[in-house]
């Protein structure tokens, strides 16, 4: 009797040391190398729909305590730099903490410290100097969770060469006209690919985020939400977006 207990207190004890190993594996793997994020809104239309999934590399701009899965980082003091900092890159899709809401938010980093930003009727312009887009061309969209919309869709090259398609949705919405805006140091300034659907630097409610409220760079699109558009031949399919690389 006495031994069958002391060989269930043997395995419960194996358990638990096997338990408590992975979670700490899952905890070092999740706050050094990957995480993956459900994408919520529409802000980053057309390179990433809604409830498309994405997976996030955290090395890519070294560790900060938002690094830390579970929200855990929220529990601990603010820091200056990040461990092996490496300064994100114009055109960078980024996912963050938002500095007022703490949301999860992801964009598209448009300016780095010292440049300057400006938006004239839904032209981006960096230092000065307009941003090189092709020509738009018009297509009718379904709209998350329902609807239709009416869509400019061009490709934007950005100082550095990263050229990535933007939505124009008007010229005359309420962030069409920004600037000119000097992003100050130590801070980074993001813009959502849907310029007409997003609420990013531009706005008073959100403005530029600091460097240490990165979490990491979005690397790739590895499962995506389901499309109707094959049922209806009146509106465009989505972006083909399955396994494509966010940055080339």
């Amino acid at each position: 009797m006495f031994q069958l207990h002391g060989r269930w207190l043997d395995e419960a004890k194996e358990w638990a040391r096997t338990i408590v190993g992975a979670f700490l594996v899952y905890m070092a793997f999740t706050t050094v190398a990957f995480a993956q994020y459900r994408i919520p809104s529409e802000s980053m239309v057309p390179h990433i729909e809604v409830g498309d999934r994405v997976t996030v590399s955290k090395f890519a701009y070294g560790y900060s305590r938002f690094s830390l899965p579970f929200d855990l980082g929220f529990a601990l003091p603010r820091g200056e730099r990040r461990l092996f900092q490496h300064m994100p890159r114009r055109g960078d899709v980024v996912v963050f903490i938002h500095p007022i809401s703490n949301e999860t938010m992801i964009k598209r980093l448009v300016g780095l410290p010292g440049d300057v930003i400006e938006v004239h009727d839904g032209a981006l312009l960096i230092n000065g100097s307009a941003v090189s887009t092709t020509e738009p061309h018009l297509l009718l969209r379904a709209v998350y969770p329902e609807g239709r919309e009416w869509a400019e869709r061009y490709d934007e090259t950005l100082p550095g060469g990263v050229t990535h398609a933007v939505h124009n949705l008007t010229d005359a919405a309420p962030l069409d006209n920004f600037g000119p805006f000097t992003v100050p140091e130590g801070q980074l300034f993001f813009m959502g690919d849907n310029r007409d659907n997003s609420l990013d630097s531009r706005w008073d409610g959100m403005g530029t985020a600091p460097m240490e409220n990165l979490i990491g760079r979005a690397e790739i699109v590895y499962a995506t939400a389901l499309s109707s558009c094959g049922r209806d031949h009146t509106v465009s399919c989505p972006m083909e977006r399955w396994m494509r690389p966010l940055h080339r």
